[in-house]
């Protein structure tokens, strides 16, 4: 047990999916722990400053938050199976769908989560165990309405048929593409995972995977996409399906058209507000002009910063950034624009003419850091 790490989180939870199948397709040792145990509440938590999982603690002690955060610590460590690859056009695309496969997809997910009613005796149930594990029923009950209270305290539409039916319309287009591409690749740039496999993990299975509305819909409508997910939850990196399939990434930087239209997908639906956040913090710090290590909002761990009327295709709109998505936004900005003119253009000319290449596009004028899991200039 002295090198095993140890994983804090639950089945329940967006973004323990994605920190647990990159543990056990890269095949790093961990047990995995939930947040109700008491080295969770007396170490880790005063530790990390954060109650938010998943959470790692190394052997050595060290406490780690935040599902990309874990994964650039343990890339270091465990080169093998690499989750970011080297060439330009699949490192962008990477960097990208750690954006927009995980912070993008998470409002359909969430929103697919508690709009529907026949989700809601497992759901509360299912985060009841996670922190009284042995209670009864009434104490799984009692502990999960006060977690689905807090998660539907955020904001819902009003839940109608039409409403309904509308995600789940967006849902099986998002199943259909996945089930084209998983015809031709078992991974979305080849024989092995890459981050942007865990990124979607949050969606594809601890909400819309195990919830039973969305796990029905993916039963009827995605059986290569339930298969891939529960592949993606084993430590065996060849599934039988792909057997053949070299465990590399695909040769020559080639990124499949199938792979593309799904992040094309996700962009379109939801990745407008990426690009009104970096726009608006633009705004923001001219007018700030900090220093760098300047602290930005160092009471929240993911925070947002007060709204900014930002002008984006001839229209007026009032956006708070979210400081955690521009963290990922500039990640994928920064590798962009490290880049030779020739790889750039190449990239720009994959990407089409979309919210990716505006995104990608948007000056990049004041990086923010995430140190001890709290935002900062510089």
């Amino acid at each position: 047990m002295k090198d095993t790490y140890i994983l804090y989180g639950s089945y329940a939870s967006y973004y323990t999916a994605k920190t647990r199948s990159y543990l056990r397709k890269k095949g790093i040792p961990f047990v995995e722990r939930l947040p109700s145990d008491l080295t969770f509440r007396e170490t880790v938590r005063p530790t990390s400053g954060s109650h938010r999982i998943p959470q790692l603690m190394t052997p050595e002690g060290l406490v780690l938050q935040d599902s990309v955060a874990i994964q650039d610590y343990l890339e270091e460590r465990f080169p093998h199976l690499p989750a970011t690859p080297e060439t330009p056009k699949q490192k962008v695309f990477v960097h990208l769908m750690e954006l927009m496969g995980s912070e993008g997809l998470v409002r359909l997910a969430w929103l697919h989560r508690w709009m529907f009613e026949e989700n809601f005796a497992f759901v509360k149930k299912d985060f009841g165990r996670s922190f009284k594990p042995q209670g009864s029923d009434a104490d799984l009950q009692k502990y999960g309405d006060l977690i689905a209270d807090r998660m539907m305290s955020y904001g819902l539409p009003e839940s109608s048929p039409s409403v309904r039916d509308a995600l789940d319309k967006k849902y099986k287009h998002l199943l259909a593409l996945f089930e084209s591409h998983l015809i031709q690749h078992p991974y979305f740039l080849g024989g092995h995972p890459c981050a942007a496999d865990y990124a979607v993990m949050g969606a594809f299975h601890a909400h819309m995977g195990r919830d039973p509305a969305g796990l029905r819909v993916m039963q009827e409508h995605a059986p290569r996409v339930l298969r891939w997910v529960e592949n993606m939850l084993l430590p065996e990196v060849q599934a039988p399906e792909f057997h053949n399939v070299p465990i590399a990434y695909l040769a020559n930087d080639e990124v499949p058209d199938t792979s593309l239209a799904i992040l094309h997908f996700v962009a379109d639906e939801y990745g407008k507000k990426f690009v009104l956040g970096a726009m608006g913090f633009n705004q923001a710090m001219e007018r700030l002009v900090p220093q760098v290590g300047y602290a930005l909002a160092p009471e929240h761990d993911q925070p947002l910063l007060p709204g900014e009327s930002v002008i984006y295709k001839g229209l007026e709109s009032e956006h708070r950034t979210d400081l955690y998505a521009l963290w990922l936004t500039q990640r994928a900005q920064g590798y962009f624009h490290s880049l030779a003119d020739h790889d750039q253009s190449q990239i720009l000319q994959m990407l089409g003419s979309s919210t990716l290449t505006d995104l990608l596009n948007v000056p990049f004028t004041t990086k923010i850091s995430r140190v001890d899991n709290r935002f900062s200039v510089g």
